[in-house]
């Protein structure tokens, strides 16, 4: 058995839209470039669940944030990452259609990771993995192997695909098969 295993931002998604970005900090005040910096600055803190909603976005603007500002940017931010990637989400589709071993690990917060349960192509896959709810963020050796235990796999027998270099890297590591993403259609030859 063969697990096939999707990484969602870059992959399944499309990336941030720089437009999305600069609404999230318009919509609370804030100057662009600086919210930008701090969302990225903090964000692996708060995908391994070391930072609340409110402590991460309040270390993003740089001021305690409000309550509804929070709820605000968790509903911005979740829109800001369903943009579906056409081709990957067509793939993912054939590949749970012909009975494929599918699952999903993201570096994702836990409110994100509640938000992206909802999208339909995420919801089609029963095994997913968020470093929110696993207190783990790849590209750390412990998330790749928790991943295998969880999927009661040796991890020999899963393919772990990811846009970001390091994090394939990290699953060759763990003895996993690490592809690099760059399309749907170069992905699908080399799933092949």
């Amino acid at each position: 058995m063969t697990w096939i295993v999707f990484d969602y931002g870059g992959v399944l998604s499309l990336p941030q839209p720089e437009s999305d970005a600069e609404a999230m900090a318009l919509a609370v005040g804030a100057e662009p470039e600086s919210f930008k910096r701090g969302y990225w600055e903090h964000r692996l803190d708060f995908d391994r669940a070391s930072l609340s909603p409110h402590a991460y976005w309040s270390a993003v603007l740089g001021r305690p944030a409000a309550q509804r500002e929070v709820a605000r940017l968790v509903a911005m931010d979740v829109a800001s990452w369903a943009y579906p990637n056409r081709g990957t989400v067509t793939l993912l589709g054939e590949l749970l259609e012909s009975g494929r071993d599918v699952a999903l690990l993201s570096n994702a917060p836990v409110c994100v990771g509640d938000g992206l349960d909802q999208l339909p192509w995420i919801s089609a896959i029963g095994r997913r993995f968020y470093s929110g709810r696993m207190g783990l963020v790849k590209p750390d050796r412990e998330i790749y192997d928790e991943l295998a235990r969880g999927l009661g796999a040796d991890p020999a027998e899963i393919v772990f695909i990811d846009d970001r270099p390091e994090n394939v890297e990290g699953a060759r590591r763990a003895g996993m098969t690490g592809v690099p993403f760059t399309d749907a259609d170069t992905l699908r030859a080399a799933l092949r």
